[in-house]
């Protein structure tokens, strides 16, 4: 009966796993975006490839804020209030900047913004209030030359600050002649903001959003990077021809690659043009919580390693003073990876030079999928994930709580015995394996293993305590000083093995790497500590394998151990390994990840279900695995048009249960078509109490009493065959447990 109940369980995984798994996030989202189409820039967009150097700019003054190399980074964030209302925003304004805010933003959509811009700038005055303010503009050139006046910085969107007032969709631009045809008219619009801004020395931000290319751009360089990248460049032209330098530059896209992407071109076309003006950094609609931290670390962080970037805004669907600790501690994180003290962290990894990663174009290195071997009962074919694997690192005494064990795997339970959905850890590392005669804590793990989790432990653990069918775990110098790899794995009565790297290995010593047998070398560890540059080390790890021509599955292996407990260090700790392994995972270098509390004994801060957790939202921010609902949402300002934290959470609660859907929710329509690319349905404020539902980039309702909205948006979501009742679906799995277990 146990032997048809296991059976049963396995194939029941295996079948939820292909009803639930969504498509592969980067075919799912339009890998075409990635695969720029212009001419070949430079090889060279940061300074050093093999340590963090700040790259070297210009100074942008705006206020009395100094913006550049020479400087601190600057935090910024942006209100949302409605400008008109003075006081809110003058309040809001001191409570962000209390809270560390070097520049404060504001959205500014017409006349009456503008002239309410003074009062705020004059009464912020009064107050002993000199934080810069920022105007931020679209489509209405004639508005930003009136808050000229008061702010001390303006931001333009290439994308739409001329499409505001003549149309380009009429015309199919063939070559760079007709593109260029179109050029004096946005110099008509854009010159008298030039010489103003000159004049009264204001900075400006030029900052394109993927979301919100304009239909020329579209037209000639498609959706992406570089029809980014060469938007803003046409505008920075119109600045230097009338002498004015006073201006940075921002790429910003909801998804952590193309941003990545977008900004690093722009670093190469700058080198290219002997230009060096700062950078703003920033993923737009990032979102809330925890996954907007998370994008926002990988985006934002993967260019701080680079030494790209000199201020940032972290956008969150919070309150905007919030924003200020995730940015603060970005901030740090960029500028201690650039310290000088930090150089130990360097030299401590061999020299190498990179052959294979591109970073104008995103190629995924795939590590080969584990195949079962003939003599293996249990199905090792499943320890990995083709999207990207999960491993949750384990104490043995858990193992004589088994239900909780299973609950914080994310297993689903069907008569007490665990199988796999679709975000379950995919393996288990074992610091310590149970004795041999804890046999319940054998069952437990036996029970896992059935259903396709890989059990992994320390080769000296299994030498007195084995594991059927166990993947042994040795480092590289253990390895190498010890008798061979044979030996270890006779002694721990194993086949495979999975070998630690710390980054700081030789080339010869890695040789004995490259000399593992194919069908032993089950994966690669890379675990490094704080004292190496992880994504540096990482970088040279992944060259050698590239020389050697070895497609081994690679984990990135790290350790929770922030100072801080509770909120705030899980907060830092998401930003820290974000920032860390975000550049490696936005290249495509890395198979998955293991989540280890480092703080033996606080099982609050760090609980084995939240880093599961966290690592599916660290694959699900790199684009690689997509496990739950997927929500792009705008930060909120002065043009959302309902209250957009509120509306995001009744959404999320009514569609949250639904992996491998994606879901923009926007404020304003600003942004909201072109950041629909990057989801499947999209709830746009169009008016006041409206709104517009889309499929993709396609309004396919218009005008929607709010009220009616989401249930809406659900209606729209069932006909297109993506909705699943959450009791219905639970109902349905229930049903197909018994069917199986009857078998």
């Amino acid at each position: 009966m146990r032997a048809l109940l296991s059976a049963a369980l396995v194939a029941l995984s295996a079948s939820s796993a292909r009803a639930l798994a969504p498509r592969p996030a980067s075919l799912r989202r339009g890998s075409a975006l990635l695969m720029s189409k212009g001419p070949p820039l430079g090889d060279k967009y940061c300074v050093d490839l093999s340590r963090t150097v700040r790259r070297k700019t210009s100074t942008v003054t705006a206020g009395p804020v100094k913006i550049g190399s020479d400087h601190p980074i600057a935090l910024q964030t942006m209100t949302t209030t409605d400008t008109k209302d003075v006081q809110a925003s003058v309040d809001q304004i001191m409570k962000c900047h209390d809270m560390g805010a070097d520049l404060v933003r504001l959205t500014v959509q017409g006349r009456k913004e503008a002239e309410a811009a003074m009062k705020i700038r004059e009464s912020l005055f009064q107050k002993g209030y000199d934080v810069p303010l920022v105007a931020d503009i679209h489509f209405q050139p004639k508005v930003a030359l009136m808050v000229a006046d008061a702010f001390e910085k303006i931001r333009v969107n290439p994308g739409n600050f001329a499409d505001g007032t003549k149309s380009f969709e009429e015309m199919v631009y063939e070559n760079m002649d007709d593109f260029q045809a179109e050029r004096p008219h946005i110099e008509e619009l854009f010159i008298p903001l030039v010489e103003k801004c000159k004049r009264l020395n204001r900075a400006m931000r030029i900052g394109t959003n993927h979301g919100s290319l304009s239909a020329r751009v579209m037209s000639f360089y498609g959706d992406t990077p570089e029809g980014m990248v060469e938007s803003a460049i046409e505008f920075a032209e119109i600045c230097r021809d009338q002498d004015y330098h006073n201006f940075v530059f921002s790429m910003k896209a909801s998804n952590p690659v193309v941003m990545v992407q977008a900004y690093r071109r722009l670093a190469a076309r700058m080198y290219d043009l002997d230009w060096n003006y700062p950078l703003h950094l920033g993923v737009t609609e990032a979102g809330e919580g925890e996954d907007g931290r998370m994008k926002s670390a990988i985006g934002i962080g993967t260019l701080l390693q680079d030494g790209l970037g000199d201020t940032i805004r972290v956008s969150l669907t919070e309150d905007p003073e919030l924003e200020l600790a995730p940015c603060r501690e970005l901030a740090r994180l960029g500028t201690v990876a650039a310290a000088p003290e930090s150089e130990s962290r360097y030299t401590i990894v061999p020299p190498f030079s990179e052959t294979k990663r591109d970073f104008a174009q995103f190629e995924r290195r795939k590590g080969a999928p584990l195949e079962k071997a003939e003599a293996e009962t249990f199905p090792t074919d499943q320890y990995f994930h083709r999207d990207g694997s999960v491993f949750s690192v384990i104490s043995s005494d858990i193992l004589d709580t088994p239900d909780v064990l299973y609950q914080s795997m994310g297993c689903k339970v069907a008569l007490g015995m665990p199988f796999k959905d679709i975000a379950t850890s995919d393996s288990l590392v074992l610091k310590d394996v149970p004795a041999s005669d804890n046999t319940d804590a054998r069952l437990a793990l036996k029970r896992l293993q059935e259903v396709g989790v890989g059990v992994f432990a320390p080769w000296e653990a299994l030498q007195s305590a084995p594991i059927p069918e166990a993947v042994a775990i040795t480092s590289l110098k253990e390895m190498s000083d010890g008798s061979g790899y044979a030996s270890m794995l006779e002694a721990a009565q194993a086949t495979r093995l999975a070998v630690v790297l710390d980054g700081t290995e030789s080339d010869e010593a890695f040789n004995a790497v490259k000399d593992l047998p194919k069908d032993v070398l089950t994966c690669l560890f890379l675990k490094m500590d704080s004292g190496v540059s992880r994504t540096h080390a990482s970088r040279r790890i992944f060259e050698l394998l590239h020389q050697a021509e070895m497609d081994t599955l690679v984990m990135h292996y790290v350790v929770a151990q922030e100072e801080e407990a509770g909120p705030v260090g899980r907060e830092k700790f998401v930003l820290k390994a974000g920032s860390e392994v975000g550049p490696l995972l936005v290249d495509g270098l890395g198979d998955g990840i293991v989540l280890e509390n480092g703080k033996v004994d606080d099982d609050i801060t760090y609980p084995l279900a939240y880093l599961r957790e966290t690592a599916f939202g660290m694959l699900q921010g790199s684009r690689m695995r997509t496990v739950k609902t997927e929500f792009v949402s705008c930060p909120s300002c002065g043009r959302t048009l309902f209250d957009l934290q509120e509306v995001t959470d009744q959404i999320r609660q009514r569609t949250g249960h639904l992996p491998g859907v994606s879901i923009a929710i926007m404020g304003c329509i600003v942004n909201g078509p072109g950041e629909m690319a990057d989801a499947d349905f999209g709830y746009v404020g169009s008016a006041a109490g409206k709104i517009d539902l889309y499929v993709g980039k396609t309004v396919v309702r218009r005008g929607i009493n709010m009220d009616s909205a989401p249930d809406q948006l659900v209606d729209l979501i069932k006909e297109h065959g993506m909705w699943k009742d959450p009791d219905q679906q639970a109902e349905e799995e229930t049903e197909v447990e018994d069917e199986k277990v009857v078998v």
